[in-house]
């Protein structure tokens, strides 16, 4: 997005800047609370910090896997140069079953219509067992048939997967049906003639907190970037995002700002504008805490967000065009973290990295 001031001078565009450092400081703190191997999960173009810039930093760490949606996406990354193991799910668009097995792709298969899709490729395939969400993998009393039809269809199972519907709760007494499911879908798996396949069940939340649901593999998404959805264990944000004052003022007290004046200036002040609204994902619901950091100090977010700005207060200091505004940031000092926008907006973080938009630059710190 071009961004001029005023005046009409060049500025920097708002920027998405992604830290593989702390990609890396998150990968060996879950590596520190399992015996198991590490699958990172790029899928949401690497929850909003680049799919290929999180995978090279997880694999540079330790990771032993990759994991993504759809196999277009775990192509891409082959074309990086990234030779991990990487296994690819949901695919809502279908599967290229001949491209997977080219590119050396894994795919998860939770139904018979999925399995039977594959045409007969030589591709490996980890059967997913519905553990409790009813939103993908097979339902438990459909399991017998799926492996029968793998087993008469000639397929290369080596995985078997669930997911958690739980683990945020950080209670293994939550977990443990899931994981009884798990292990009793590996047996029928055994005992249908198959060798015993690498399993893996556990997300984020679960590698952090609940050693029993680890089995072969961990599959860490969320994690990668500083998010730990059961709010246990302090993660290092993997991203800062920041823009241009584009524009300043100062008003008199009783100044109404932005659509509609829902928030009027109590006091004479200085009023800021950012090239970053809603358009940019920036939450248009915030409570009256939401700020950003200019020059290190906190400086709230006043009236609407509007498409594509933010007006803040800077009260008894004008700013300049061109002074740089951090939206947030790793954490530290006066930066808003990710969190702390989540808690403005009323919702979860993986939704304010996920939702920053394509306007916005992207670069690697």
């Amino acid at each position: 997005m071009a961004v001029t001031a005023a005046l009409g001078t060049a500025l920097d565009p708002p920027t998405l800047r992604t830290l593989p450092d702390a990609v890396a400081a998150n990968v060996a703190t879950a590596l520190a609370r399992t015996r198991s191997r590490m699958m990172a999960v790029v899928k949401a173009d690497g929850y909003g910090h680049g799919a290929l810039a999180v995978a090279r930093a997880a694999v540079a760490a330790g990771v032993d896997w990759l994991g993504t949606t759809e196999v277009a996406q775990a192509l891409a990354l082959r074309a990086a140069g990234l030779t991990v193991p990487i296994l690819t799910w949901l695919n809502p668009s279908g599967v290229d079953a001949q491209a997977a097995a080219a590119g050396q792709i894994d795919v998860a298969v939770g139904s018979v219509d999925a399995l039977e899709a594959l045409g007969g490729a030589p591709v490996r395939v980890h059967l997913h067992l519905d553990t409790g969400m009813a939103r993908e993998g097979c339902p438990v009393g459909e399991w017998d048939t799926l492996v029968e039809a793998a087993r008469r269809g000639g397929v290369r199972v080596v995985g078997l997967m669930g997911h958690l519907p739980l683990a945020d709760r950080a209670d293994p007494a939550a977990n443990a049906p899931a994981v009884a499911r798990l292990r009793a879908a590996g047996r029928a798996l055994v005992r249908a003639g198959f060798a015993a396949p690498l399993t893996h069940l556990a997300a984020t939340s679960a590698t952090l907190t609940d050693p029993s649901t680890h089995f072969d593999l961990v599959r860490v998404g969320a994690g990668l970037v500083g998010i730990d959805p059961s709010g246990t264990v302090g993660l290092r944000g993997a991203a800062s995002l920041t823009a241009p004052v584009t524009h300043s003022t100062t008003v008199g007290a009783g100044t109404p700002v932005g659509y509609g004046g829902t928030q009027v200036t109590a006091r004479r002040t200085n009023l800021a504008v950012v090239p970053l609204g809603y358009a940019d994902g920036i939450p248009r619901e915030l409570s009256p805490e939401a700020a950003v950091a200019i020059h290190g100090r906190r400086h709230r977010v006043v009236g609407r967000v509007s498409m594509d700005q933010l007006v803040v207060d800077t009260g008894d200091r004008r700013v300049s065009p061109g002074t740089t505004a951090t939206v947030f940031g790793p954490g530290g000092g006066e930066t808003p973290t990710i969190h702390d926008w989540a808690r403005w907006a009323g919702t979860i973080p993986h939704t304010i990295v996920t939702g920053i938009g394509p306007r916005v630059r992207r670069t690697i710190a």
